[in-house]
Parts: C-alpha cells; sequence; structure tokens
C-alpha cells in the first residue's frame, strides 16, 4: 500500500491527545468496537461527528436479524443472506455473521439494550423482506436503533471513555512507513478542544456511517456524507462494490422536489401484513416474485419503480389500514407519528410511498478482522465492505454486522496490542503539508452534486445516465483542481466545504464502479443490461485514488475479495 499523500486543505491542527485506539463514529459499530476496546484495557477515544447519539444507528426502525427463534439456524440465516447478496456475498464472511451474531446480539442485551418481548416472555420476532422466518428482534415497536442507541452511549459514558462530540474527521495520520498514527479532526463549537486538531493512535476504527446524502433523497441524516470512504480514499485505501446503493422501497412521498432526509417506513410494515398497491388498489408485487411484497428490497423497489413508469405516476401506496388504530399506536408508533406530521394518517389511508437512498451495501474494504489495505486502520458498520452484504443487503443484516465485526476487531487490536508488548507504539506523523493538498469546493456544489447523482446514478442508470453524471461530477473535479492549480485558491475551509468536497469523492468513485459493471445485479439496475451476466460479472470493483488524484478502478479475479494483507496470499 502507498499513501496518495493527498489532504484536505485544513488548518494545521492547533492541539493533539494521545490514545491507543480512537473510534470515529458513534453507531452501533462504532460504541461496540469502543467499549469492547476499552475492557480490552486499551486507552480509547470515540469521536463524532455530531452527539454521541446522532448517527445512522439511531434512525434504524426495523430490528437487528438473528437466528433466535425457534427452529431458526444460522444456517437459514446464511442461506437467505446469499440469495439477498445475488452471488456476490463472501460467504465466509456471512458465515462469521450468522455463527457469532446471536451471541452479540446476547451482548447487546447485557449492556443494556431492552428489546420488545412476547407475552411468554422471549423475544418478540418479526419477519422482512428476504427472510425466511421471523427472526428480526426489535424494540419500541419501530425504534430499535433508537433504543440500542440509548443503551451503548449510556455504557460508554458510564464507563467513562473519552469523547470528543461534534468533530468532523478529516484526514488519516500515518508515519515514515504508511501505518497509520491517527486522524485530524475539526471539532466545531467550544469545548475542551476546538478548531483542527489531532488524534494520536497507532489503530483508526472507522465506523463513520454512510453516504447517503450523495443522493437528493435519502432516509440518512445530514451527517451521512461520506467521511469515511473520502478519508481512506485519500489514505490510499481501497474501497469496493460502491455501485451497490440500496434504496429502500418504502419511503414517505413528500413530494417531487423533496431533499434532504426523508421518513422511513421500515420493512417490517410490510413483515407485519401491509400490501403495497397502485392508486387503483391493485397489489402490483403478486405473481413478481414468491415472497411477493417481502422480496429482497432491490426486487421490490424495481417493482415500485417499474408500476410508477407504467402510470406516469410518482409514487406508489403502502396500504395498512387493515391493522387497525391499535396495532399502529402500539408497534408503530414512530412511523405513525411522522405520517400524522406530514398530514397522513395510515390508519384510514394508504400511506403514499417511493424508494430513496438508504444504504451503502459496498464501502472500504476489510477481511473479516476489519483490516483495511492500510496498515492500522480498520473499518466496521456502513462505511465497511465486509463481503457480507454483496450486491443487495438482507433486511435488518446491518445492526448485526455492526455489532459482530466491531467486536472482531478490539480483538484484534487488543491482539495487536498485546504481540507489541506492554509499551505500545507512539506513533510519529509525517510532518503535515504547509499547502493545500486537495481543492475544496463550495459549499453549494453540494446540491449540484446531489442532482447529478439522483439523475445519473439513481434507482435507474444506464450508459447514457452514468456518462453524463460522470462528465458533470469531473467538471465539478476540474474546476475546482484548475483554480488551486492556476492561482492557489480554494474555497474557504469549513465543514460545508470539506462535507461537499468528500461527497464529490464518493461520487467519482461510485459514478466510476457503476459505469464499469455492464450488467443488471442486487441493487445496480442497469436499463441498458437488464440481465445478471455471472460469467463476465461475478466479481467485485474495486477503487482506489492515485496520487494525482485520478481513480484506479478494476475487477477482481473472483467473487472472492482479495487479502487485505500481502503477507495473508
Amino acid at each position: 500500500m502507498t499513501s496518495t499523500g493527498i489532504r484536505l486543505h485544513a488548518p494545521a491542527p492547533g492541539w493533539s491527545i494521545a490514545a491507543d485506539v480512537v473510534v470515529v463514529g458513534s453507531g452501533v459499530a462504532g460504541l461496540t468496537a469502543a467499549l469492547r476496546c476499552e475492557a480490552a484495557g486499551l486507552d480509547t477515544v470515540v469521536v463524532t461527528k455530531a452527539r454521541l447519539d446522532d448517527g445512522s444507528t439511531r434512525w434504524a426502525q426495523g430490528g437487528v436479524a438473528a437466528a433466535l427463534g425457534e427452529g431458526d439456524t444460522p444456517e437459514q440465516h446464511l442461506d437467505d443472506t446469499l440469495v439477498a447478496g445475488a452471488g456476490l456475498c463472501d460467504e465466509e464472511a456471512v458465515r462469521i455473521l450468522v455463527t457469532e451474531g446471536p451471541d452479540a446480539v446476547r451482548r447487546l442485551i447485557e449492556t443494556g439494550a431492552h428489546f420488545d418481548e412476547s407475552s411468554e416472555g422471549g423475544l418478540e420476532l418479526t419477519r422482512e423482506g428476504g427472510h425466511h422466518r421471523r427472526r428480526i428482534a426489535h424494540a419500541g415497536g419501530d425504534a430499535t436503533g433508537a433504543e440500542i442507541s440509548r443503551a451503548l452511549v449510556e455504557a460508554v459514558r458510564a464507563r467513562g471513555l473519552r469523547t470528543v462530540e461534534n468533530a468532523l474527521v478529516l484526514d488519516l495520520l500515518t508515519d515514515a512507513d504508511g501505518r497509520t498514527a491517527g486522524v485530524t479532526l475539526h471539532v466545531m463549537g467550544e469545548g475542551q478542544h476546538d478548531g483542527v486538531g489531532a488524534v494520536h493512535a497507532p489503530a483508526v476504527v472507522l465506523a463513520t456511517g454512510g453516504m447517503g446524502q450523495v443522493f437528493s433523497a435519502t432516509t440518512n441524516p445530514s451527517v451521512s456524507t461520506g467521511d469515511g470512504v473520502a478519508l481512506a480514499l485519500r489514505a490510499g485505501a481501497e474501497v469496493s462494490d460502491l455501485e451497490f446503493v440500496q434504496f429502500h422501497p418504502t419511503v414517505l412521498f413528500l413530494g417531487a422536489d423533496a431533499e434532504g432526509q426523508q421518513p422511513l417506513v421500515s420493512e417490517a410494515v410490510r413483515g407485519e401484513g401491509a400490501h403495497l398497491v397502485d392508486a387503483d388498489g391493485v397489489r402490483f408485487m403478486v405473481g413478481q416474485h414468491e415472497l411477493a411484497e417481502l422480496a429482497p428490497r432491490d426486487i421490490v423497489a424495481k417493482g415500485i419503480t417499474r408500476r410508477m413508469q407504467e402510470q406516469d405516476a410518482g409514487h406508489m401506496f403502502l396500504d395498512a389500514r387493515h391493522f387497525g388504530a391499535e396495532m399502529w399506536e402500539n408497534r408503530f408508533p414512530t412511523i405513525l407519528a411522522a405520517c400524522r406530521a406530514h398530514g397522513i394518517d395510515p390508519v384510514t389511508t394508504p400511506i403514499p410511498v417511493a424508494p430513496a437512498a438508504h444504504y451503502a451495501s459496498g464501502g472500504v474494504r476489510t477481511d473479516s478482522r476489519g483490516r483495511t489495505t492500510v496498515p492500522g486502520l480498520y473499518a466496521c458498520g456502513e462505511v465497511a465492505c465486509t463481503g457480507v452484504h454483496g450486491a443487495n443487503r438482507l433486511a435488518s443484516n446491518s445492526l448485526l454486522e455492526g455489532l459482530v465485526y466491531a467486536e472482531r476487531i478490539a480483538a484484534d487490536i487488543a491482539e495487536v496490542r498485546a504481540a507489541d508488548g506492554l509499551t505500545a507504539r507512539v506513533p510519529q506523523p509525517v510532518p503535515y503539508p504547509e499547502t493545500p493538498e486537495h481543492p475544496l469546493l463550495a459549499p453549494e456544489a453540494r446540491f449540484a452534486i446531489q442532482r447529478i447523482m439522483t439523475m445519473g446514478a439513481g434507482v435507474l442508470r444506464s450508459e447514457a445516465s452514468l456518462t453524463e453524471a460522470a462528465e458533470q461530477i469531473q467538471r465539478l473535479h476540474a474546476e475546482a483542481r484548475d483554480a488551486l492549480l492556476e492561482n492557489g485558491k480554494t474555497a474557504e475551509p469549513g465543514v460545508d466545504t470539506w462535507e461537499a468536497t468528500n461527497l464529490l469523492c464518493v461520487a467519482r468513485a461510485l459514478v466510476a464502479a457503476a459505469r464499469m459493471r455492464e450488467e443488471t445485479r442486487g441493487c445496480h439496475w442497469r436499463e441498458d443490461r437488464p440481465d445478471r451476466d455471472d460469467t463476465a460479472w461475478r466479481r467485485h470493483i474495486v477503487v482506489s485514488l492515485n496520487p494525482d488524484r485520478t481513480l484506479a478502478v478494476h475487477t477482481t479475479d473472483t467473487a472472492d475479495l482479495p487479502p487485505t494483507r500481502p503477507q495473508e496470499q
């Protein structure tokens, strides 16, 4: 691995702290990793972009999938995951997930998370798309993520872990050998730290969540701007499977011009028996798949989009009027409140829904211990590509992946620390550059990127749409680059410009991968290549950033992701 030497234009760090591990992100993956590292005796610092409970985990409605029910087995969970992944799951990674998952959920419960229970006293399990068993554990009806976040945040605070909130991570620090030496970050607001600083540590865990804000409409919170993927690319790490962006089929439709975070209508609503219908009340998913409305998300999203095209409609409907008021109020109180806040009462009226960007199945490429191609840099949760999700994430596998692989990362870091002896390696970062290494985009570029990506790389894609998107994205990149080269000017460093620049970085990589994959597979739907082609494309697309800021894009030789460390080959 060779570092690109590219960093965001930012002031030199004005303060620093040291630790054994810095975890960037405070969702289920980040806080689980931090708690396990702390339990192993590692001096751990958690850095998070907003408050500790402000990440994507808090918004998760459906639940966490694990073989916890009577008659269910990890093997059945594995089979459902492989089917949803459309031939690109790493089977060993999935096997780790489904076999270690049940105990990971039990440990989460021991940490303090309270899941809904049946009248018999056991976990109340539901079913979601792609699952042949009821294996989704949920909390507060449809507030699973909020409960998990609450429990983990309370545990972090109870154990006194050091945290740096309201901090946007900027870039990875490395030593002269190219090994991880910490991160630079910008703290927004007053407190113990302020402005640009650094956390020096020999191990960095990226748990920064997704990049849904690269599209105009998404279920992701505003902080999901692909910061972790962009940081990893600038650090020389490889990313994989970025073309597989899952669009959630049932997002509350707020109008054709709605932008930003949109209210999610959980798949669990369909799991409990809601029907997808068109304006005439016809259930259009019946006959398209054996599971009808409970088919994997890519199939349901395609079914909704096709029907919208056929009828020249902006949305379809989710009909759950037969639930009745009591079920809505007890099982789905969060969704009920969100619908009513927008003037829709699902007790009496079908809910208007349309697909929106929801989850990145790809991300920073890791091995089974969360290690990336940069020594000392780990990734877990949505920012990572472990191989679990393949071409399409199975519903509610994401929270489980965050739990399982965060624990494996903590175990690996502790093992490395033990092998180093009692005294941890004190990283010595290479000097911070005096001149801008990467041009920054003006804040308004964010909206331009979102429009370009929604039109060209959304649910429906084609060679023509992707080529147009690539050209427009490249134009934004070239304008910023030329301004820097010709007159040394770049946008003023700040949160808005750093986020816009990160979004451009991930948009370039995503479009490059989507253009290369000339087939339809999972949640990558090419109108001009409607068929799945296992002979040519049952393999992964890997993207990295060259020192001259061009992209290096290649495919793997097989459906297996190669090792992240040369010595493993």
